[in-house]
């Protein structure tokens, strides 16, 4: 027998949450009920406005690596982050164009090909040793120059393989910029470890229940800083470390002696 809504008349056909709570407590829920209602539920991805976040990447064209680590890269672990910030509402604008990293007698890393008001994502084999002290990190994310700068070592980086314990290193590094941590000049000590935990489980939440809404609301004031940031060249050289297509640009070296705060990602 066929009811109607008791709260609308049944013109909303007992998709209004009055008829749902009706059905559920008084009368009868089917699977046709379920499947039309499940499917009538806006994702978390749709019901708020998409964040776009520029991404510059770059190829460190003095790496010295196995074709294979750049090939794993663009196959699996990169198609895997924009997956899953694809899924939790955010989408990664990217362009590319050529670059370099240089170094100094000391290992002091040059950037070649940076740009500013983008992340800009730098692939090359190892973080510079004068960054990592020898520790073998997967990546790093830092505010060098003025240029907001996401470099991952290709050798160590991998995909996602334990939820909140060992996610996608691109997914990890990107998220340090979008919680604005590359703004912290000089965290407490019991900082940088919440951090590291803090994308690992928001990471995890993107990987496997596709829920973007901390993220999206804390990138947007991150882009909004980033869009208004305008850090002339040569002023102030901090680095701030945190972790774990276009037209093609190259820029003039940027070098500095640097300040070192923050965190870097193992």
């Amino acid at each position: 027998m066929k009811t109607a809504c008791l709260h609308c008349s049944g013109v909303c056909r007992n998709f209004c949450p009055a008829a749902i709570e009706w059905r559920c407590t008084g009368g009868r829920m089917t699977r046709r009920d379920f499947i039309c209602i499940a499917a009538a539920a806006p994702s978390p991805s749709s019901a708020q406005a998409r964040l776009v976040v520029p991404v510059h990447r770059i190829v460190d064209a003095r790496a010295q690596r196995p074709a294979e680590q750049l090939h794993h890269f663009w196959t699996s672990i990169w198609p895997e982050a924009f997956r899953d910030f694809s899924r939790g509402g955010i989408d990664l604008q990217t362009s590319d164009g050529p670059g370099e990293v240089r170094h100094s007698p000391g290992d002091n890393p040059i950037f070649i090909g940076l740009r500013r008001g983008v992340i800009n994502l730098v692939l090359t084999d190892h973080i510079p040793m004068y960054w990592d002290n020898g520790r073998a990190l997967a990546g790093v994310t830092t505010l060098y120059d003025g240029y907001h700068l996401c470099m991952l070592a290709l050798r160590y980086a991998h995909g996602n393989q334990v939820p909140f314990l060992s996610v996608n290193t691109c997914v990890h590094e990107l998220l340090h910029a979008l919680f604005q941590d590359i703004f912290v000049s000089r965290p407490k000590w019991y900082q940088p470890a919440g951090r590291e935990f803090r994308n690992d489980w928001h990471a995890t939440c993107l990987w496997l229940f596709h829920d973007g809404a901390a993220i999206r609301q804390t990138g947007q004031v991150y882009l909004n800083r980033l869009r208004s940031a305008t850090a002339a060249p040569g002023g102030n050289r901090c680095l701030h470390f945190f972790g774990g297509a276009g037209g093609a640009s190259c820029q003039p070296p940027v070098a500095a002696t640097p300040h070192y705060s923050g965190f870097l990602d193992f």
